[in-house]
């Protein structure tokens, strides 16, 4: 048997594209790569290949989540860095590309790249961000507070430097500063993102960002009485998303001007779903994976959202209808889940319920999929060698058992995850990482 080649065989195959599920295909895996994908009647499977029967079960790419982070929350604005847990536990859940959205430790997730990129440790590809920039106002003691453009303009100057291949503007940003770090970072070819509050998605989209972190919820456009470069308080950016018609001709302004300004929208909806009363707790294996503490503190805030507004139900319908409309009309939707809040969002898991709440939204199942994974390789430029299943491209791929055509929550049954051809046991890798999130 030649170990060097796989062939997968009998599987239905869900591509990424978008196009219908396939059934009865194989896949033959060579040296890193797909080497052919077809009906199983057409595609001849090598002599000697291993071969492994996929009978009843699907395949699908590998992830591409665009606001993955490798910290996590451990109380009162304070955050510990998971560069053991989490990158054995994204790749354990199916995501083989993530790019960071923001770092606490930029030196750490660069480390943590070059381990996973050498084979040192376990864990997707990773596109490290670097740290966040932002002026003053913002009570977390890891984000450095910029005084002017100038020195926006030497931060990204530095990271670009120091490997870091995307920035992200945060919430007390200028627009003038926010203009500086955007033209710096375009003119070494790296793209800027932004959670924002104190710059209207409008104006970003002007000052040319290419991404918007949050869909809907980051967004204070409909803020009635704005002020330029200050952050509307948490009241007024709720009213206004509450009273804001996600089908309306507000929502459809903004959402022409980012389509045919080319900024992308990320999805977060595992965040935002902690805090909505009504919602699920998170599953028990990623409970499992939680230290002692970090389990309680999130069952704490999740028995706190419970008790709390209906109007957090509407803010989460109406951000889930915009993410929809920003997608029909022919805006780059991308995924991510934002392992942040009070807990809850755990590596892997989360990414596995970011396309269920797709689905929620209306999207099909292979319209969710391809969000999850064409579409951020496509904001990546990486969309010739991840993100789709197809001859040539890399081998990252996640076998699951079960139809997530018909039911979405098949995509938590992962039995095996491959990265450029090689394939881990996820039983293993969460086994490895039990207990740790939290802690590191």
């Amino acid at each position: 048997m030649d170990d060097s080649v796989v062939a997968l065989v009998h599987a239905r195959v869900i591509d990424g594209t978008g196009t219908a599920v396939a059934p009865a295909q194989t896949i033959v895996l060579r040296a890193g790569l797909i080497a052919a994908v077809g009906p199983d009647a057409t595609v001849r499977v090598p002599p000697g290949a291993r071969v492994i029967d996929l009978a009843d079960k699907t395949v699908l790419p590998g992830y591409v989540m665009l606001h993955e982070h490798l910290f996590y929350p451990a109380g009162n604005a304070a955050y510990n860095e998971m560069e053991y847990s989490f990158p054995r536990l994204y790749l354990a859940g199916g995501a083989t590309t993530i790019r960071t959205g923001g770092g606490r430790d930029p030196y750490t997730d660069l480390n943590v790249k070059r381990a996973i990129d050498a084979g040192r440790l376990p864990g997707p590809t990773v596109y490290v961000t670097g740290p966040y920039l932002n002026g003053p106002g913002l009570p977390i003691n890891f984000v450095h507070v910029l005084v002017d453009s100038a020195e926006a303009r030497r931060m990204v100057a530095y990271w670009a430097d120091m490997g870091a291949t995307s920035f992200k503007a945060y919430m007390q940003i200028s627009r003038a500063e926010l203009r500086a770090a955007i033209e710096e970072a375009h003119r070494r070819g790296l793209k800027v993102t932004a959670h924002l509050c104190s710059v209207t998605y409008g104006e970003a989209a002007d000052l040319g960002i290419d991404d918007l972190e949050h869909g809907l919820m980051a967004s204070t456009d409909f803020v009635s009485d704005k002020q330029p470069d200050q952050c509307p308080s948490g009241e007024q950016r709720n009213r206004a998303l509450e009273a804001l018609d996600p089908a309306g001709p507000e929502a459809r302004g903004l959402i022409e001007h980012l389509v045919n300004r080319g900024v992308a929208l990320t999805s977060t909806l595992p965040v935002f779903e902690t805090s909505v009363p009504g919602r699920p707790v998170a599953p028990a294996a990623a409970l499992d994976a939680m230290s002692p503490e970090a389990r309680d503190q999130y069952l704490r805030g999740w028995a706190r959202a419970q008790a709390g507004p209906p109007q957090a139900v509407q803010r989460f319908a109406h951000a889930m209808a915009f993410e929809r409309a920003f997608a029909e009309a022919g805006g780059l939707l991308v995924a991510g889940t934002d392992p942040t809040g009070f807990g809850g969002v755990v590596a892997g898991y989360a990414n596995q319920r970011e396309v269920e709440l797709l689905v929620e939204a209306g999207f099909s199942p292979e319209g969710a999929i391809q969000v999850a994974t064409q579409n951020g390789a496509r904001f990546l430029g990486i969309a010739d060698r991840v993100g789709t299943i197809a001859a040539g491209k890399a081998a990252d791929l996640i076998i699951v058992n079960g139809h997530p055509t018909a039911r979405i929550q098949d995509i938590r049954n992962v039995e095996m995850v491959f990265k450029a051809g090689v394939g881990y046991d996820p039983t293993r890798l969460i086994a490895d990482a039990r207990g740790l999130v939290g802690i590191r």
